[in-house]
């Protein structure tokens, strides 16, 4: 008897742990979206871009200050002759007194030296590298922007695809109750005689079929599970629960604004824009730098020489006269660049009015679906009805029953499809037109 105490207790404990590593997560559409641009791989790379950007500005940008270097030397030297170049006085006249000076013992060195350097001209490179290096910042900023589009519009579809996926289930499985219950039905009524067997061999296959159609759907489910999971960033055992709230969405289609700004067609403008600047950068190198020097040294070579105080100042003049001939082709390709990012922004233009136009199209598209498959999803109902009927009074057989049953379902899985289809029609739509995540945001 405590054996049996144990064990259940044993059960208990197993089902709960089983619960809370299997959590549940009931969360709308746009809670999606919010997690997904807050936690997602996508989401960070583009963050991370974004900051890359700004530090290499931040690097460009510090070619304005001076350049510092500070130096020190101490050097031990072996056996140094040394010899004088510089006549010494004395101070006797006669010039018979006079005796050749000791060479002094040398073996020590001391160096220090201090050296700044100012850039004053440069050909205008600096000044148009950072103006670059803006641009660059602001259009890495609008790529962002972009990616947080696509970020959420991959959410949207992967939610969009669950919701089918589990509404699915949900009808398959109230489908093959009803195929269960046909079966014990036909199955007393062929016991009874009252019902040919092969009657009942044909409910029983039908059966069958929807138990596989319904495994092939859970599973289904499963995979669509696990990769908005994985995309969001949540833990693997999470199970999503769709809010089929969010898809009571019935909106209507708008007049599109002419003046589309695209966070994608911005960040190309600003690429070109930076594109243009570096052009600038190649040509400053046909104009000499210049820059402004000064600079420190101190000096003492042991028992021979000692220099303080020995400052300096000047300007610096450097112009490499070979650079006249070599960069005409850094120019040309520069200007290469350009012109070809000039091309590239407008055919994205023309890509971006072909899909907003083919997004309207769908979105009208979808809203059609759904009427359609509304009015079937009631003439199917009516027909089973109608069908199951004549099939009591006997004048329908098994299988008008069960192809009558079949369109039922397949009507009521297309309009759940549909429905959820109008949702990400519209969303689609708001991409093209680079308001998603905005919409989203209201």
């Amino acid at each position: 008897m405590k054996s049996n105490c144990l064990f259940i207790l044993f059960l208990l404990l197993s089902s709960t742990a089983v619960l809370r590593a299997q959590e549940i997560k009931n969360f709308t559409l746009k809670d999606a979206v919010h997690i997904a641009l807050e936690k997602s791989n996508d989401a960070r790379i583009s963050e991370t871009r974004v900051l890359t950007a700004q530090n290499e500005l931040q690097t460009t940008k510090n070619g304005q200050y001076p350049d510092v270097s500070v130096s020190g030397q101490y050097q031990y030297l072996t056996n140094a002759n040394v010899e004088f170049s510089l006549a010494t006085g004395t101070s006797d006249p006669d010039p018979e007194n006079t005796e050749p000076a000791a060479t002094p013992q040398i073996n020590q060195l001391l160096l220090g030296q201090a050296s700044v350097s100012m850039p004053l001209f440069s050909g205008g490179k600096l000044k148009n590298s950072i103006a670059a290096g803006e641009n660059q910042l602001k259009a890495a900023t609008f790529s962002a922007e972009s990616d947080k589009e696509t970020i959420a519009m991959q959410t949207i579809q992967d939610y969009v695809n669950l919701y089918k996926a589990q509404r699915t289930v949900e009808l398959v499985e109230e489908n093959l109750k009803s195929a269960e219950q046909r079966v014990n039905d036909f199955s007393a009524m062929e016991k009874n005689g009252l019902l040919a067997r092969n009657d009942l061999l044909i409910a029983e296959l039908r059966k069958s079929n929807v138990a596989l159609t319904l495994a092939q759907a859970k599973k289904n489910v499963s995979i669509l599970n696990y990769q908005l999971v994985t995309f969001l960033k949540l833990p693997e055992q999470t199970k999503i629960e769709v809010n089929e709230a969010s898809f009571d969405l019935m909106p209507a289609l708008e007049e599109i604004d002419p003046a589309i700004s695209r966070p994608d067609l911005e960040a190309l403008n600003y690429q070109k824009l930076a594109a243009d600047k570096n052009i600038k950068v190649a040509q400053g190198d046909y104009y000499p730098s210049i820059a402004l020097t000064g600079g420190y040294i101190a000096l003492d070579v042991q028992n021979a020489l000692k220099v303080t105080n020995a400052m300096n100042i000047g300007v610096a003049v450097s112009y490499d006269l070979a650079d006249i001939f070599k960069n005409k082709s850094v120019v040309r390709t520069a200007k290469s660049r350009a012109e070809q990012l000039g091309y590239t922004y407008d055919k994205a233009a023309d890509q971006v009015r072909v899909q907003i136009r083919n997004a309207q199209e769908e979105f009208e598209l979808a809203q059609k679906n759904l009427k359609v498959y509304s009015q079937s999803d009631e003439q199917a109902t009516e027909n089973y009805r109608i069908v199951k009927d004549k099939y009591d009074n006997g004048l329908q057989d098994t299988n008008d029953l069960l192809e009558a049953d079949v369109q039922r379902l397949q009507t009521k899985i297309n309009l759940a499809s549909a429905k959820a289809n109008i949702t990400q029609r519209y969303y689609e739509l708001q991409k093209a037109e680079g308001n998603l995540v905005n919409q989203l945001n209201k």
